[in-house]
């Protein structure tokens, strides 16, 4: 389905080149499954034979990524205090818990930020518990904004000077993807063990 994707994005005109690579930039922070960095990486290696050009590409991609996180970020700064009061919320999360987390993002929400935007599932997550925390909007911009930077800017400069090498480069790519996995693994296994150990220790 990637590939036909791809295929599709050969044919389109400059300007749709920019609203695919953007959209899927922004989705990512909603639907983590979005195929964003093989997207941006295409639409770098387009911007490379000439149908677009890569700092516009870089720029929208970054853009609408951080944009799709601080709208989130901003979705749970408005909404995640009443949503983790109610029955639902506190199955996810308990006052006590959800104090825990809001001090821990008080404390490391920067470093917190900035490690997840390059690690798979953290990234849509981490910037819905820094609005839910009350994380300051600069301290959340940021370290979000610097490392999306890093992160598309890569990704889109690898695309663009790939040459006739886009099968070795996507699979560069991809290979990433699979070794960041492994950590976002692990640190998602720390998380279910906080989890658990720090709700059986509320129950009376």
């Amino acid at each position: 389905m990637i590939d036909r994707l791809l295929q599709w994005m050969v044919g389109l005109p400059e300007a749709l080149i920019y609203a695919v690579v953007g959209a899927f930039a922004a989705l990512e922070n909603v639907f983590p499954p979005v195929p964003a960095d093989v997207v941006a990486l295409f639409g770098g290696f387009l911007a490379g034979r000439g149908a677009a050009n890569a700092w516009v590409t870089f720029l929208v991609v970054w853009l609408c990524n951080v944009t799709g996180a601080m709208t989130v970020y901003a979705l749970g700064r408005r909404y995640g205090t009443a949503f983790f009061r109610n029955r639902v919320g506190s199955l996810i999360l308990q006052p006590g818990q959800f104090a825990r987390l809001s001090e821990f993002y008080a404390r490391h929400g920067e470093k917190v930020i900035f490690i997840s935007r390059f690690l798979p599932m953290f990234r849509a997550v981490v910037p819905i518990f820094a609005g839910t925390s009350k994380l300051g909007w600069v301290r959340t911009l940021v370290p979000l904004a610097v490392a999306s930077g890093l992160w598309y800017g890569g990704i889109v400069y690898l695309g663009a000077t790939a040459g006739r090498n886009w099968a070795d480069i996507r699979r560069v790519v991809d290979a990433s993807g699979h070794w960041l996995a492994v950590p976002a693994g692990i640190l998602l296994v720390v998380f279910a063990w906080w989890w658990w150990h720090t709700r059986r220790r509320g129950k009376p």
